[in-house]
């Protein structure tokens, strides 16, 4: 079943097409993740397609019985709403039953209310919807659902978004860049959540793994026309080489054969008339294949880094707190040449806080961090910076240095460092109001290199680069001959990257953990089988007495595990027993407010007790 087709759409800005005349569809079941450059226009491309705006060409069909649910990258709200209310403002029957009952439960002097909720809860079969709905809150780090939006941080703000979607069910589900401002449980669960998902899928996200795991087809917007793989991003790059292997072929083919006919144009006689029409249409034909851009144009970072002494950074004993919750505690390192770091850990546990530390931003509350001589930083960080939108793109640059050198010993001019970051100067001499949200990004990230740093600290530098700015990105940082420390949701980011990491666990506990991110993963389910084979061992009866002539007893349950097993069934049938007599108590409606409460409260102990 066609869910969505767009036909023959186009998208411009100013005097710059995104993209001509493309059409696709997107059927009942698939999950498609879209990809390109930054700039391509792929946020414009969801925008169209979720109808927040028309295209200026062309029409978006979308089969009228299905529900959509879409995340803006820039998600918009009601300031004054709380989180509750924004996020239960769906005409979802079940999603208004869920809120009635939280509403209900906390007023419970309004007995009539809250019967009226059990009673929707019931007869819409919502208790199973709620358990879900407050495992995606649960996910998401969304507790204090009092909060205004107008209180929220940019990063909350798309947790909050991402929830409505989820929480509502829509059939198809849009999402822009959804593992933004998640931490790494939180990305890990929804690419589950996701993966084992019946729902229609598209998104822009430049996580590989997710993209790995949770994309079969994969749609590519290069150049303002649309590529299309039946297959997931490993796939999708197997076969993207194969054409951008075929399509260096057939331009240089076309290149070569265009000499021949320019020669053939030019010795004709300038009178239109006289040359053979076919042939002077092939002509421009094959004039717009050799103008074609290739693959060869890649993004290069290179960047001469200034010379490490002995001493680079220790921290010794060093605390930090803001007055209840601890962040650092008597946290000691020695930073060597060469150390390549990561640093992982919930929101909120103070990664950001221990860089501004060693950034000499923010001073600990005690303890000691010493920076050798010859540091220089290279702090990138997660909030985006504030350009002047009045300025042009060039004038920022140039603001930090006309001329940069290079890794080789080469310098270049402020316009050619721009155009090895994919900045033509076309886009160098137009105002930064212009750009992309990932141009501007990838601007904030040539600020920090042209500074020449040898100790680079990144903070979320993963966040709207696209897929070939990153890998170009890991390349450059491989070879980066100073210190490196990363904050990155991004894991194969950190897998490439990182040979250990710190571990922000919580109230100020770090952990120096020896790997990349793989293998904490690997070490952290270890730890967990290992704990459970730990906790079944000390919770089983001991082992009988082996016969005397030495023959091994039957593995068969003992006489006390058979009753135990028996013991567990009659107590599940007690409680699926008392929950039914439960629910026809609260159905009845005749007793007080506070018989009301203590038996849903009962219900909910109930259900998790049989989980």
């Amino acid at each position: 079943m066609n869910y969505l087709s767009a036909e023959n759409i186009s998208k411009a800005f100013s005097e710059r097409w995104l993209f001509r005349n493309v059409s696709f569809g997107i059927s009942k079941g698939e999950k498609v993740a879209l990809v390109g450059i930054n700039g391509s226009g792929k946020t414009t491309l969801l925008n169209i397609i979720a109808g927040v705006f028309p295209p200026d060409e062309g029409k978006v069909s979308q089969r009228k019985e299905v529900t959509v649910g879409f995340l803006n990258q820039n998600p918009v709200f009601e300031e004054e709403r709380t989180i509750l209310d924004t996020l239960f403002s769906s005409a979802h029957p079940a999603l208004k039953a869920v809120k009635e009952y939280e509403n209900a439960l906390a007023h419970p002097e309004n007995t009539s209310a809250l019967e009226k909720a059990l009673s929707q809860m019931d007869a819409l079969k919502a208790w199973d919807y709620e358990t879900q709905v407050k495992q995606i809150l649960g996910k998401l780090g969304l507790h204090d659902l009092d909060l205004q939006i107008k209180q929220l941080s940019g990063g909350q703000r798309k947790r909050v978004a991402l929830a409505r979607v989820l929480i509502e069910d829509p059939e198809l589900i849009i999402l822009d860049e959804p593992t933004n401002h998640l931490d790494l449980d939180a990305i890990e669960w929804l690419e589950n959540y996701l993966a084992a998902s019946t729902k229609t899928l598209i998104l822009v996200t430049h996580d590989r793994y997710f993209l790995d795991r949770v994309s079969t087809e994969i749609i590519e917007l290069d150049q303002g026309q649309l590529f299309r793989y039946r297959g997931n991003y490993s796939y999708f790059l197997e076969k993207k080489s194969e054409r951008e292997a075929m399509l260096a072929a057939e331009t240089d083919k076309a290149r070569n054969l265009m000499r021949k006919e320019l020669d053939w144009m030019r010795r004709q006689p300038k009178a239109r008339g006289t040359k053979a029409k076919y042939r002077v249409d092939a002509f421009y034909d094959l004039q717009d294949k050799a103008s074609r851009q290739t693959s060869d144009s890649k993004l290069e970072l290179s960047v001469k880094t200034t010379r490490l002494g002995n001493k680079i950074l220790e921290l010794d004993k060093v605390n930090k707190a803001y007055s209840d919750k601890v962040l650092v505690k008597d946290f000691s390192h020695t930073f060597a040449r060469g150390d390549r770091a990561g640093i992982i850990g919930k929101n909120g546990v103070g990664k950001t806080t221990f860089l501004n530390m060693l950034t000499g931003k923010i001073q600990p509350d005690s303890g000691q961090i010493e920076k050798g001589e010859t540091i220089q930083f290279g702090y990138y960080l997660q909030e985006e910076l504030t350009f002047r939108e009045e300025q042009r793109v060039i004038d920022i640059v140039q603001e930090i240095a006309e001329v940069v050198t290079m890794a080789n010993g080469q310098t270049v001019t402020a316009s050619q460092f721009l155009q090895l970051f994919r900045f033509p100067p076309a886009v160098q001499y137009s105002l930064v109001s212009k750009l992309s949200g990932g141009e501007r990004r990838r601007l904030q990230l040539l600020k920090v290199l042209i500074k020449n740093p040898n100790f680079l600290i990144l903070d979320e530098p993963t966040n709207d680069l696209d897929l070939d700015t990153l890998n170009v990105l890991e390349d450059f940082l491989e070879n980066f001959g100073g210190c490196l420390l990363i904050v990155s949701h991004d894991r194969y980011f950190m897998d490439r990257l990182v040979e250990h990491l710190f571990v922000f666990e919580g109230e100020g506990n770090i952990r120096d953990f020896p790997g990349n991110y793989t293998d904490y993963r690997d070490w952290l389910e270890e730890e967990e089988i290992r704990r459970k084979e730990q906790a079944t061992k000390a919770a089983a009866p001991k082992a009988a007495t082996p016969a005397a002539n030495g023959s091994e007893s039957k593995k068969k349950l003992s006489f006390k595990e058979k009753q135990e097993y028996e013991r567990l069934e009659t107590e599940i049938d007690k409680l699926e027993s008392r929950k039914k007599e439960l629910v026809n108590k609260l159905n009845a409606g005749s007793a007080s407010h506070d018989e009301l409460i203590a038996w849903s409260r009962e219900i909910e102990q109930i259900e998790h007790d049989l989980t």
